[in-house]
């Protein structure tokens, strides 16, 4: 079977439509085109399908609504704009989906919230009640209260940390475009299309561009959120949202957009949550015999490999695990804080208590603590 006859079987769905897309370019929402995809997921739920949808937008309509010719820098000035805008975002997919039959309910999440455990798996418990009770959750980042600080940055990223969470089956990324090309379309009009990838193909990273003036994301983090999403298992199409029927199109497995598919075992839940953390607290360098035996062999992170460690962090925060060159291998909570893990830099793991003086954990990370990338 196909990656686009699974996508035809999908039971739980991630939509997420972008700010280019419910703005027409910043103008003012398209209340036609949100009644559109509304239609359609409701479609999708006759047919037995559960949708998530992850919406854009507040910003840019609140710019609409205070009168701001262009999009503020400055983060008050943003977090205002967001909070204004989302009064209209939730009048219109509220009034759309129920025009529709289905019932919604406005989510707004942070980064923190994927960040600690507790409130992650508050979230995630609040979202499959929701499923429920057989309405639409419609999810945005809670810009009118996140700083730059805990920003999970872009709404692609979001709706990859929802799709994780929930071990989604499909996460649809619409945008203004065909799908992911492998050149840049502003300066080849005639780049090709690809249509069916895996997820984690190096040569993606070549055919990824930048992002628009409304839109924080373009190709380079729904690539990102693609990978991210595939940890869990999840396969991810990226079409144009404006296609008659997009949505609809896809749960048929017609040939339209870029399907990234999930070429890896699911991760157990907790390291779900591990993998999709985005902010780091520091980073363990380790050899290459220490790399080979955490990506192969499923080992622990010891002392004796590591040969870096950098940042400051504690015991019981996320660290990236990388090689000596710095590319990322795994992610982990670390046993150890930051200057602790320097003095054992090398060290058996007999010689932890003669250099810190007692032992917690023979490891630097467990194993059942650490997601493998």
């Amino acid at each position: 079977m196909t990656v686009r006859q699974n996508i035809r079987e999908a039971g739980l769905w991630v939509v997420k439509v972008g700010s280019a897309l419910l703005t027409g370019n910043g103008r003012s929402l398209d209340h036609d085109a949100i009644g559109r995809w509304c239609d359609q997921i409701a479609t999708l739920r006759e047919g037995g399908r559960r949708v998530i949808l992850v919406s854009s937008g507040a910003v840019a309509e609140g710019c609409r609504r205070l009168g701001l010719a262009s999009r503020p820098e400055s983060v008050h000035e943003l977090q205002a704009a967001a909070a204004a805008g989302q009064m209209g975002l939730v009048e219109a997919y509220e009034g759309a989906l129920r025009r529709s039959g289905l019932g919604t309910a406005m989510v707004l999440l942070t980064h923190d919230d994927f960040a600690d455990r507790g409130r992650y798996l508050n979230a995630r418990t609040t979202l499959r009640t929701l499923l429920d009770f057989d309405v639409v959750p419609v999810i945005n980042e809670n810009d009118s209260v996140a700083t730059e600080e805990i920003k999970l940055g872009d709404n692609d990223m979001l709706s990859a940390m929802v799709a994780s969470a929930l071990a989604a089956d499909v996460l649809v990324l619409l945008t203004d475009q065909d799908g992911l090309l492998e050149r840049d379309p502003r300066v080849d009009p005639g780049a090709p299309l690809v249509s069916d990838a895996s997820a984690d193909d190096p040569r993606l990273d070549g055919y990824a561009g930048g992002g628009g003036v409304l839109g924080r994301g373009g190709m380079v983090t729904k690539l990102a959120a693609a990978r991210l999403a595939a940890r869990s298992g999840t396969h991810t199409v990226i079409a144009n949202g404006n296609l008659d029927d997009v949505l609809l199109m896809i749960a048929r497995g017609s040939d339209i957009g870029t399907v990234l598919a999930a070429h890896v075992e699911p991760l157990a839940s907790r390291k779900r949550w591990i993998a999709g953390q985005l902010i780091a607290k520091g980073e363990i360098a380790l050899d290459a015999g220490a790399v080979e035996a955490v990506r192969n062999r499923g080992v622990s992170v010891l002392a004796v490999g590591a040969v870096r460690a950098t940042g400051t962090f504690r015991r019981g925060d996320m660290v990236r695990v990388t090689d000596a060159e710095g590319a990322e291998v795994a992610k982990g909570l670390v046993n150890y804080s930051g200057d602790e893990i320097r003095l054992l830099l090398g060290a058996a793991s007999s010689e932890i208590e003669s250099r810190l003086g007692y032992v917690d954990e023979p490891e630097l990370i467990h194993r059942d603590n650490l997601a493998v990338l």
